[in-house]
């Protein structure tokens, strides 16, 4: 049985499994805070009593099960910039206060999106096939400076990767929520909700926006033929963004060219699913975040976050539970 220090905060970690890696840093939260660690099976006894909990194990919903025995909850952290799976009904609509990873994985996303692009202009993928087959074949490769690319998704994320395709040279624009002229990162903003009207405009057309109701389903066989033939697709969003079954015709079909796939609808991708072996798609398993370091960067931005919240400061990369990730305006 797990005992409490009286006038002590409680904070729950959920790790799945169990004696998966902790994170790190917790010494010093450990010496004002009674801090227990527990598994999805044993978190309806653990949150008993907590304010606190750390969802380390960030794609779980056992939170959703155990919510009624959270009668003391203050406070939710997830160790991950999506909030999707941990979104339910219930937390949305009580006081309790949801963070989450929000500005971490900026810069790591946008190096992998823009390594993505370079690898499919210069047939880095072909070069490597034709390596392995001893053939020697020259081609001729695309010029990235110049090409055109449409971000879904004008997040923090989002932004990072504008600024540092723009940086390289190529001509970025944005869709979001609401359409805007002269955005500093993006230049022009068009509307999701238009997304098939201006996507044939992009070489590259780069998925990252947040999972929402709004959201799920926006890549679909509309935008797909509105795409250019010759589009690279490039997705590090999360898979549900986009229609699985419509991007597998377009690419069977030639509708698009190529697609970088960092996330898909079932993770890991079933062996047997058609996307491994489709026409010019490249996969990679949920990494583009995913630097040497980064649960320990995660962990260090969640101690920095209870050590504020011990103080009674305000805490950082609050979600706006309605929206479903941190405004803009934080």
């Amino acid at each position: 049985m797990q005992t409490t220090t009286p006038n002590r905060p409680i904070l729950v970690v959920l790790c799945e499994p169990l004696d998966a890696a902790r994170p790190t840093g917790m010494d010093a939260i450990e010496r004002v805070a009674d801090v227990r660690y527990s598994d999805a099976a044993g978190l309806p006894d653990a949150i008993e009593h907590a304010e606190i909990l750390l969802l380390w194990d960030f794609f779980s919903t056992a939170l959703r099960d155990a919510w009624p025995r959270a009668r003391a909850l203050k406070w939710v952290h997830v160790a991950a910039a999506g909030v999707d799976t941990v979104l339910f009904d219930e937390l949305r609509a009580s006081d309790v206060v949801l963070t989450n990873a929000h500005g971490f994985f900026d810069g790591p996303i946008a190096e992998f999106v823009l390594a993505n692009i370079l690898a499919h202009d210069k047939q880095l993928h072909e070069n490597r096939a034709l390596q392995q087959a001893h053939e020697w074949k020259h081609r001729e490769t695309r010029r990235t400076a110049g090409s055109t690319v449409l971000v879904v998704g004008t997040g923090g994320i989002g932004r990072q990767i504008a600024r540092l395709l723009r940086a390289v040279g190529l001509e970025v624009r944005g869709a979001g929520r609401r359409a805007s002229e002269n955005d500093p990162d993006f230049g022009a903003i068009v509307s999701s909700a238009a997304l098939a009207e201006h996507v044939g405009w992009a070489d590259n057309v780069v998925v990252v926006a947040p999972l929402t109701n709004e959201t799920r389903g926006l890549i679909d066989a509309d935008v797909f033929d509105a795409m250019k033939a010759s589009a690279h697709l490039v997705s590090v969003g999360r898979g549900p963004l986009i229609d699985e079954a419509a991007l597998l015709q377009a690419l069977e079909t030639g509708s698009i060219a190529a697609a970088s796939l960092d996330v898909f609808v079932t993770e890991p991708l079933p062996v047997h699913s058609s996307l491994w072996d489709a026409p010019g798609v490249t996969v990679s398993a949920h990494m583009s975040g995913d630097v040497v370091g980064w649960r320990d960067g995660l962990a260090a931005q969640f101690t920095g976050n209870v050590t504020r919240w011990l103080a009674g400061e305000p805490l950082v990369n609050v979600v706006d539970k309605q929206l479903g990730y941190v405004a803009r305006a934080q």
